[in-house]
């Protein structure tokens, strides 16, 4: 009989720690030979640095990916989606497609976004294009609504400017980096208020692209009614939907902690709006999902040893478009309520029955395809070894009728109708 797996986590969380434990893991230190290391952002950069980096062995495996950020950043997510873009209209691919003012067709996934400062002169060209709009300023590096904040003027990022005359920002050193973007001012609400829907993605190699999605995902409300006046701009309570800034609010639902389940809001809008508009919109959300990890995958360390799972945050406006607002590389695993401790435990269940197939030892040289009764409330999202030997010859099409293309493979028009589904 093969030993047993040694772990090592520094998050001291019990939905990790009773997943390990039912497995008959054994607990050992970082200094000792362990097999599976479930760690913080922080420490993955120490694994993997020049300075202090070691290398793994073939039968260890981490919780992330080396350079994870340039899919969890804010602005590295960005810079990464508009250089797909460029190379996708480069090449000629339907995907890049724009309407008559310029605008693209299938792309237009993430809110206009600028760097500050690097982009500070592009954003108030932008911004004097609309004068009456809403934009959310964010700290780069940040997580759970630290740092942010609306604006709609703009006076009110003149005191990141060092000199309104010239309009230069102090040097980037010695002043955070922020991303700005237009905010989403007419979100669909529900019951009058403003939510956002966590869903769980679990990628087990970026070349060739394999991911997961997780199939309990959640919708999280603000406590407060929204309203786009510009007098409430500042009320967190009305625009960020943060369980972290939530729960201190005095409408705080301890219960539900404000949280309803996907599944749920699929029936909200098959019966509001209809099964087919709400399809669509599943459809697209898994859509944006795959093309952000595909504009990551070219620059993505795809190293043997890793795995992620990511937190990705999308807001539905009220057409029904779905919004890539980010993508975080460690999804809370605190539980605000009952339920919420039930779904981890199960995500994480579910995400190790997949990255360390029967519990066992790791071994970096299999091929991280799991047979479908191990994928548990997983569901694959997009593989890319399979799309490519079922369709060589030509793009798939989504349920929506958009086309799902390969990147560097031409579209072509065979005449026959596309697959029911682009999965």
């Amino acid at each position: 009989m093969a030993g047993k797996v040694k772990w090592v986590t520094d998050i001291e969380k019990s939905v990790l720690i009773n997943n390990f434990e039912k497995r008959g893991w054994i607990q050992v230190s970082e200094n000792e030979d362990w097999n599976f290391y479930w760690m913080s952002v922080q420490t993955i950069r120490n694994v993997f640095s020049v300075e202090t980096g070691y290398r793994l062995s073939d039968d260890q495996i981490v919780n992330h990916f080396p350079n994870h950020y340039e899919l969890t950043r804010k602005d590295l997510m960005v810079k990464n989606i508009k250089r797909y873009r460029k190379e996708l209209e480069k090449e000629g691919s339907p995907l890049a497609e724009k309407d008559e003012n310029g605008k693209y067709l299938y792309l237009d996934f993430v809110p206009v976004t600028f760097m500050l400062p690097a982009d500070y002169n592009l954003f108030v060209e932008e911004f004097r294009k609309n004068p009456s709009s809403t934009w959310i300023m964010k700290p780069c590096g940040k997580a759970q609504g630290k740092g942010i904040f609306l604006i709609n003027k703009l006076s009110q990022i003149k005191k990141w400017s060092r000199d309104s005359k010239t309009s230069t920002f102090v040097s980037q050193s010695s002043k955070e980096a922020y991303v700005i973007s237009l905010y989403i001012n007419n979100p669909l609400l529900i019951g009058g208020k403003k939510f956002d829907l966590r869903l769980y993605v679990l990628v087990s190699t970026y070349r060739p692209l394999r991911c997961y999605m997780y199939k309990l995902g959640f919708c999280r409300f603000c406590t407060v009614k929204y309203t786009p006046s510009t007098s409430e701009l500042d009320n967190m309570f009305v625009h960020l939907t943060n369980v972290a800034i939530q729960k201190h609010g005095d409408d705080y639902n301890h219960i539900h902690g404000g949280k309803w389940t996907v599944s749920n809001l699929r029936l909200y809008l098959e019966s509001t709006r209809g099964k087919e508009v709400t399809n669509k919109l599943f459809d697209e959300i898994h859509w944006i999902i795959v093309q952000s990890l595909k504009a990551v995958a070219p620059v993505m360390n795809n190293d043997k040893h890793c795995f992620e799972c990511y937190g990705y945050d999308i807001i539905i406006d009220d057409k029904l478009k779905p919004w890539l607002i980010e993508v975080n590389a460690s999804p809370s695993l605190t539980s605000s309520t009952a339920n919420d401790r039930i779904l981890k435990y199960n995500l994480i269940n579910d995400t190790l029955n997949i990255a360390v197939p029967n519990g066992e030892i790791p071994d970096c040289k299999w091929n991280k395809s799991p047979p479908k009764e191990a994928l548990g409330n997983y569901e694959i999202l997009y593989d890319e070894e399979v799309a490519q030997s079922e369709l060589p010859d030509r793009d798939l099409r989504s349920r929506s009728g958009q086309p799902i293309g390969f990147k560097g493979n031409r579209a072509r028009d065979t005449g026959k109708s596309g697959p029911l589904t682009w999965k």
